[in-house]
């Protein structure tokens, strides 16, 4: 057998035993030798294999799927091909989501010579990956497979986190030399031999006790998770809970909390912040984070490094605990009265008017069911959700993901869609129409391919909706806003679906938007919600006056 197909098969092996059970494949040629390893694997149900003929579609793909699936395998050939699995690199490096990149490469001789596909790809990602390894094509020495079963077993380990609590992606260049196609469909390495078996880090730390002094307030950001309702509950503490963090819930969340902690009696007297997770999208949250007023406590868990993007932690711990009986009722109170008081006035401002980006997030909030994750798009979509999305008491809907370790827009339908086959349950992605339109080529998953049960819900206010609510949209800016923020494009999405053959259907009132959410995901379609960009900066001025009349 040639070294290049003995390689390919054992790598694959090894991914098999190490329990990767999804891996991502765009086809090219020099990667062949792993294409046809997969392909093998795949029909012997040693694992799932889905092709994507857009890298970056891949790699989105992939993320998702590791979102919810643990660590996956994404394969590319050379060249451009794997540049562009550098967003979603990027994006699973600063969230912690176990990738393995398995980049094809020509063999060393052939590298600076301009031959066709090859660039230099040795640490093509920097700094992004957790490991990566420079290999050279295989020529069948002794012991060649042992090395990479080795390789393998501390790639998957720095992927998965095993051994220093830090997932995340992996880089793995792999030289073959022709001949890249099987030569023999019978002879496969056993898994068994070499074996290498990576014990874990240490444990879990035991939780460091806060003592119940100051007025408290817990800020759970993304993948924060239950740690933090948790904590807040035990605390006698507001919650104030990004969509994303798995904390969203339970008697102490606030909704609206961004509209509460400007006021003086609620956001003035706050002494401590409890902070689990990566929080991102409130402009009041990080300016209590860079404060001086409030001590910053920072719950990293086991990763080594932690998030103070306001520079002010005092401590940062890997588990905290409160103290029997802790907490001041009265603050608690405080804020959940306010809190009742705010959601109702955003409810009721968003109930008077049209279809805007808040009340559609508001109903596809209110539509989850138990099961079912919801996908987030950045941009205004999770903004929308922080803001209308109210609490429930008990939250046993699905998971709510985004993308927010860099909070871009790239790749989200394919992160949607890997989320949606490795829970294997329906899904439902709220994106803005940029954010659509921006991983268009996601929606192309071919006829030999497993389809996702996938709902897109597209707000389209025909641009960038966003920059009219920060600085750039105001009307002193008017002249050029348009063209370099707003950017118009007047795409029409239904003709976009057709051509994909997704379907499509557009909503322009709230009755047929509820009846349209409570139907049962099943296929992929898009629900398109046509909204007013032009107005809304006046939306966020009235959501704002409710609440401050509410609660004067």
């Amino acid at each position: 057998m040639n070294p290049s197909t003995w390689a390919a098969r054992t790598l694959v092996t090894e991914l098999v035993r190490a329990g990767v059970r999804h891996v991502v494949l765009a086809p090219g040629s020099r990667s062949a030798p792993l294409a046809h390893a997969l392909a093998t694997a795949s029909a012997r149900g040693d694992l799932r294999l889905h092709v994507r003929v857009d890298e970056r579609v891949a790699a989105f793909t992939a993320l998702g799927l590791a979102r919810v699936a643990g660590p996956v395998a994404v394969v590319t050939t050379s060249g451009t091909a794997a540049a562009n699995l550098h967003p979603a690199v990027l994006e699973a490096s600063h969230a912690g989501v176990p990738l393995l990149l398995l980049t094809a490469d020509r063999p060393h001789e052939l590298r600076g010579t301009g031959a066709n596909q090859t660039t230099d790809q040795v640490r093509l990602f920097g700094s992004a990956v957790r490991f990566f390894a420079d290999v050279p094509a295989p020529y069948g020495r002794p012991g060649e497979d042992g090395d990479l079963r080795a390789l393998l077993a501390r790639a998957f380990a720095a992927a998965a986190g095993t051994r220093a609590g830090d997932p995340g992606p992996v880089h793995l260049d792999l030289a073959y030399r022709e001949p890249l196609v099987p030569d023999d469909d019978a002879e496969w390495p056993v898994s068994s031999d070499g074996a290498v078996d990576v014990a874990p880090g240490p444990g879990p730390a035991e939780p460091t006790l806060l003592d119940d002094g100051p007025r408290t307030v817990v800020v759970a950001g993304d993948g924060a998770g239950s740690a933090a309702r948790a904590y807040a509950e035990a605390a006698g503490a507001p919650l104030l809970a990004e969509p994303s963090s798995g904390a969203r819930s339970g008697p102490n969340a606030v909704g609206p909390y961004r509209l509460l902690l400007d006021r003086p009696e609620l956001g003035g007297p706050v002494e401590r912040v409890v902070v689990f997770g990566h929080a991102t999208l409130s402009r009041p949250v990080s300016a209590l984070l860079a404060g001086e007023r409030a001590e910053v406590v920072v719950v990293a868990g086991s990763a080594p490094d932690w998030f103070d993007a306001g520079r002010r932690a005092a401590r940062v711990l890997p588990a905290v605990a409160a103290a029997p009986g802790a907490g001041d009722g009265d603050w608690l109170a405080s804020w959940q009265r306010a809190a009742k008081a705010a959601q109702d006035a955003v409810d009721t401002v968003l109930a008077a008017g049209p279809l805007t980006g808040p009340a559609v997030a508001a109903s596809v909030w209110a539509a989850r069911r138990p099961g079912e994750a919801l996908v987030a798009g950045s941009s205004n979509p999770i903004r929308d959700l922080d803001l209308a999305a109210a609490p429930l008491l008990a939250d046993d809907a699905g998971p709510v993901l985004a993308n927010r370790g860099l909070a871009g827009i790239d790749g989200t339908l394919s992160t949607a869609t890997g989320v949606a086959l490795g829970t294997g349950a329906p899904a439902r992605a709220l994106v803005g129409d940029l954010t659509f339109l921006h991983d268009a080529g996601g929606l192309l998953v071919g006829p030999l391919e497993d389809h996702p049960d996938l709902q897109i819900v597209v707000v389209n206010d025909d641009g960038g909706g966003i920059f009219a609510l920060l600085e750039h949209g105001d009307p002193a800016h008017a002249d050029r806003f348009e063209r370099v923020f707003g950017t118009p494009h007047g795409a029409d999405l239904a003709a976009l679906c057709a051509g994909y053959g997704v379907a499509h259907r557009r909503v322009t009132d709230a009755a047929a938007l509820r009846s349209a959410l409570a139907e049962p995901v099943a296929g992929r379609s898009v629900l398109e919600v046509p909204v007013a960009r032009a107005a809304l900066r006046d939306l966020h001025s009235r959501i704002r006056a409710a609440v401050d009349a509410a609660l004067a």
